[in-house]
């Protein structure tokens, strides 16, 4: 059970500091470390679009003041709401759900466009959409993705610094601890996000440097490695990635190419973040793989998934739970039938040994292996950002307009490095790196 912490003075340095001190590092985080705001020499700040449930309001406004602290010249917010999503596909009508409000859209678009930078606070009932026809929800999010895709590409390209986060919601906190009270929910979820994020520690910006610096060291040892697949076994897995040419493995912080010349501004799209993740050659993966944790996507809840590849190419899919809104995303386009991401994370990080299961992609992913079904980011191949579609999938990259990941990783997994002539080297060993 959670303390209320909001009682505690955050001047005593023998007492761990208060929730609104966290909640304040939290918010300082998200835009320093996160989405990177600055300021320009010239004085001029960038534009900050935040989204955010109207759940989630405090640390919407807790951003907003961070940003204008850190620089921003002008931030704005759009609020979301999992009452109108719901009440829209429940009693819409048949037909309706391809419409999409561009508006929402644009607003993001003009930002990036703009040099701004978008801040995404995502917090969604996991099971809001379980009642819900699957092909309503899927309508929906092919018509969004296609709009949304200029949008997308900017983001896949690091053409402008942005970061996704979470907070507690209600009904989420209630999934995840149906033993507690709603308020002691809240405050258990707060604590988890807290701990998991490194808000909780009394220097969360300089811990964070230092993580970052361990990540970064990792993802150029692995680009330095050049593997031509990965090939992991245990838990039912016996699946071979192959990686595309001249692959860069991601991690941790990232440089824009907004403005090259000018280096770039440096940001961190995900927090928290743990793993490090490269693009797969979308003709090279072959075999089986199995699901370690349930993915929550589009408001219903999918586990016990197991897909066969062959040829880069999905042949068989099933899931124990939610397999229609499974086979309905692997059908989105061609490319959601292929993979886009590949990423290692040690199953020692925080949000493993937490023992907790968010019911978040956002937190989940962290605590676990794990491949995303759909688009590769581009700047995961050497001059990706800046080939076109036909080469960049000859260099092995995939397109598409859905990403979605989930977990295939747990101590039971071990990971081998495959070189072109076919020797092996171990990467990871009951899901700890050994490089």
């Amino acid at each position: 059970m959670s303390t209320d912490l909001s009682a505690v003075n955050s001047t005593s340095p023998s007492l761990p500091p208060s929730f609104e001190a966290k909640l304040q590092h939290y918010a300082d985080l998200i835009v320093q470390v996160g989405a990177g705001v600055k300021q320009e020499e010239s004085g001029a700040g960038q534009r900050v679009l935040v989204q955010s449930p109207v759940e989630t309001a405090p640390l919407a406004r807790a951003v907003v003041d961070a940003a204008y602290r850190a620089g921003a010249s002008f931030v704005d917010v759009r609020w979301d709401d999992d009452a109108v999503i719901l009440s829209r596909f429940t009693h819409a009508p048949e037909g309706s759900f391809e419409s999409v409000s561009k508006w929402r859209v644009d607003a993001e678009l003009e930002v990036a466009q703009a040099g701004g930078s978008v801040i995404a606070i995502r917090a969604t009932d996991p099971g809001l959409l379980g009642n819900v026809d699957p092909a309503r929800v899927t309508a929906h999010q092919r018509a969004l993705a296609q709009y949304r895709r200029p949008y997308a590409q900017l983001q896949m390209s690091n053409r402008l610094n942005w970061n996704l986060v979470s907070a507690p919601i209600a009904a989420w906190t209630r999934l995840m601890f149906p033993e507690l009270s709603e308020a002691e929910a809240v405050a258990a979820q707060w604590d988890a996000i807290f701990a998991a994020t490194r808000a909780d520690q009394p220097d969360p910006v300089g811990a964070w440097k230092a993580h970052l610096a361990l990540l970064k060291a990792r993802r150029e040892l692995l680009t330095g490695r050049q593997y031509h697949a990965l090939h992991f076994t245990g838990g039912g897995t016996d699946l071979t990635v192959g990686l595309a040419q001249n692959h860069i493995w991601g991690g941790g912080s990232a440089l824009t190419r907004a403005d090259p010349g000018a280096g770039g501004l440096e940001f961190t799209a995900n927090i928290p973040t743990e793993e490090v993740w490269t693009a797969p050659h979308r003709e090279r993966v072959d075999g089986v793989v199995v699901s370690t944790k349930p993915l929550s996507y589009n408001g219903t809840l999918i586990s016990g998934i197991r897909i066969e590849f062959r040829g880069g190419r999905i042949v068989n899919a099933s899931a124990e739970h939610g397999e229609s809104a499974l086979l309905q995303m692997i059908d989105t386009d061609e490319g959601s039938h292929r993979l886009g991401e590949v990423a290692l994370v040690p199953h020692s990080s925080p949000i493993s040994r937490s023992g907790l299961f968010f019911y978040n992609t956002l937190y989940d992913e962290n605590a676990a292996s794990h491949i995303a079904i759909g688009a590769a980011y581009r700047f995961n191949v050497e001059g990706g950002v800046d080939m076109d579609s036909e080469q960049f999938l000859a260099k092995g990259g995939n397109e598409s307009l859905t990403h979605v990941d989930w977990m295939i990783g747990s101590a039971e997994i071990d990971v081998d490095g495959v070189n072109a002539d076919g020797s092996r080297e171990a990467v990871m060993r009951a899901g700890e790196f050994m490089i």
